[in-house]
């Protein structure tokens, strides 16, 4: 009875957090410099989820932010973080909201601060990034696929 209970058993390791991808890009430099700073600001976020060996996965999380003054794009940073996880003995139901939201709420620390670091370093005012709702969006993900069920597991 004690290795059914053993092998049942929850299991949730971090293996390893990195930096998969960075870009930060001033293509409208250094003329962007010279012009009053109001700030249009787009936001995107995307997970993806690929399966390793023995429990194991990839979790990456890509985070694209596009700042406009006008029409001129001021700068544009793309950042790919990403972490291996080991998880095991969950439900088939736990899976998912393990997989789409617990994870990337891990990522997105790291990847905010390698944000607001290459924002700064690129000599623009102080970027913080608002905490983001995982949850809600793996909700809104799931939505859609019932809707769509041919998408991918990329939530956008």
């Amino acid at each position: 009875m004690a290795e059914t209970n053993a092998a049942s058993e929850k299991q949730f390791a971090i293996q390893k957090i990195y930096t998969k991808d960075i870009s930060f890009e001033t293509p409208n430099s250094p003329q962007i410099f010279t012009q009053k700073w109001e700030p249009a600001l787009d936001l995107n976020l995307g997970t993806h989820v690929e399966t390793l060996e023995n429990s194991m996965f990839e979790i990456s999380l890509t985070i694209t932010v596009t700042v406009k003054i006008g029409e001129a794009t001021a700068y544009l940073v793309e950042i790919n973080q990403a972490g291996i996880f080991t998880i095991s003995g969950f439900a088939e139901q736990e899976m998912g909201p393990m997989l789409g939201s617990f994870c990337p709420n891990i990522l997105f620390p790291y990847a905010r601060e390698a944000v607001s670091d290459l924002v700064n370093k690129g000599g623009f005012p102080q970027l913080i990034l608002a905490p983001v709702n995982f949850d809600a969006l793996y909700m809104q993900h799931l939505q859609q696929n019932q809707q769509s069920p041919a998408e991918s597991k990329t939530l956008n």
